[in-house]
């Protein structure tokens, strides 16, 4: 069955809106993407990130009629025109190729790789995170992702519990338990994600010693010896007593998130002291890693 995309060029304040009348109006899926290769430099935690110029995406049946689309996207918009835009009709194998083609197995640390399903592990006895692009963060393409995932290959493990605060697809708990951890807490504040965190988990074997759960959830004393927040500039701010009160004495904190050594300069404050942190970098983006005093 072919299939009809159609993508609009909106400014930040109709993305959502325009999404949402997308899935109202027929669309099976629909997707958000900067118009503008712009980074997101702030957020809230209860808030979704988005650019100031945003592609909406939707993908509709093949005898949806895009002029009826497109007219109630003026009408919901209050303009005389509709927003620059394409339209495209895909078959069902172009879709899934199109889609499909862009992820590949990904080395993400010593013998740690990250691979979508449908690809064949290229080292079949490495420690293979099956993981499929999805709606929650976290495929480990992205930089502050694998600067976790690159910071956790080369720890020693086992027998250790990790906290892994603002989980998103819950790839960085899985991982530290394919590596030897013996728990880890898996927490997120969206819904959504928790449950992506726990077929992930499945996906990967894992049928004990991973909690998904959310924040609030915790138990008011609980530590863990590693925790990671690959989080949001702001929120990194915003929640840092309640991180750094989750390190037990002795262990360690991972901060990322971080775009660019301006983030980070202003982030330490918050943790410095006790953590004295070291910093790693990839394409611009930073993670501090630092141990708590005994």
């Amino acid at each position: 069955m072919p299939w009809l995309k159609l993508k609009l060029r909106v400014d930040e304040s109709h993305a959502q809106p325009l999404a949402d009348a997308f899935e109202e109006w027929g669309a099976i899926s629909v997707t958000l993407e900067d118009a503008a290769d712009q980074p997101i430099f702030e957020t809230h935690w209860d808030k979704n990130p988005l650019w100031s110029q945003v592609v909406v995406t939707g993908l509709f049946p093949e005898h949806t009629s895009t002029d009826d689309i497109l007219a109630r996207t003026r009408a919901l918009m209050h303009l005389a025109e509709p927003p620059p835009h394409e339209i495209d009709l895909l078959g069902d194998e172009d879709w899934a190729h199109s889609w499909m083609a862009h992820y590949k197995p990904l080395q993400v640390g010593r013998g740690l790789w990250v691979v979508p399903s449908w690809c064949a592990p290229p080292e079949p006895d490495a420690i293979n995170i099956i993981l499929d692009p999805g709606l929650a963060f976290g495929t480990g393409d992205h930089p502050t992702t694998s600067l976790c995932l690159t910071w956790l290959s080369e720890q020693t493990l086992a027998g250790k519990t990790i906290l892994d605060y603002g989980c998103g697809s819950g790839i960085l708990s899985i991982a530290a338990l394919r590596l030897g951890a013996h728990e880890a807490f898996a927490v997120d504040i969206d819904p959504q994600a928790l449950e992506v965190s726990r077929r992930n988990a499945v996906h990967n074997g894992i049928h004990g010693g991973m909690q998904v759960m959310l924040p609030s959830e915790l138990s008011p004393d609980f530590q863990a010896d590693i925790v990671i927040a690959n989080i949001l500039f702001g929120t990194l701010i915003e929640l840092a007593p309640e991180i750094k009160a989750r390190v037990r004495p002795g262990g360690w904190l991972v901060l990322s998130g971080l775009l660019g050594s301006d983030q980070a300069v202003e982030v330490r404050p918050y943790y410095e002291p006790p953590f004295a942190f070291e910093q790693r970098e990839r394409q611009q983006w930073v993670l501090l890693a630092g141990r708590k005093p005994d």
